[in-house]
């Protein structure tokens, strides 16, 4: 004789149980993170005359802890329990934010020396935005830079796990 499964297996047809919308999460999280970006980017655009290094820095990471934040509200919500969700909402986040200050730097640098001049130096250094993400005014290496990439995967992750546990399973 055979002891019973430890388990009853569902009937046939019967869906497991399970919660949220992964997928959709992550693409409702991408699109509102390149919002929230060129946003902004805009407010960099419009304020970069006036701004002071500290200044600057602290736009950079309060615009990754919001992004990480509204991502990470949106996979909680949508995605609930699902962990791989989780997941990408932390690296949309960390890629926002730095998509976030690469295309501000490009708009700041058209907008004073004209759009020639951007695409003449992406022809010839196409990786120039991302270098100067990484340096400070002295080449050395900013450390806020991959400080804000941390915050904004942290606060996505956080936020998603906070919000997405305390959905109950359908």
């Amino acid at each position: 004789m055979h002891g019973a499964p430890p388990f009853q297996a569902p009937p046939f047809g019967q869906r497991p149980n399970a919660s949220g919308h992964p997928v959709g999460a992550v693409f409702l999280g991408l699109f509102v993170s390149v919002i929230v970006s060129l946003l902004y980017s805009g407010l960099i655009l419009a304020t970069y005359k006036d701004q002071s290094n500290t200044v600057g820095n602290s736009l950079y990471l309060g615009h990754a802890l919001l992004n990480g934040a509204i991502v990470g509200f949106l996979i909680g919500t949508v995605g609930h329990r699902n962990h791989g969700a989780w997941i990408w909402g932390a690296v949309i986040a960390a890629l926002s934010a730095f998509f976030g200050y690469a295309n501000s730097i490009v708009l700041v640098f058209a907008e004073r020396e004209g759009g020639g001049a951007v695409w003449d130096l992406v022809r010839y250094e196409p990786f120039w935005p991302a270098k100067l993400w990484w340096t400070d005014n002295n080449g050395r290496v900013d450390w806020f830079s991959p400080l804000g990439l941390v915050v904004a995967a942290a606060a996505a992750w956080g936020v998603a796990y906070l919000i997405g546990s305390k959905r109950r399973q359908a």
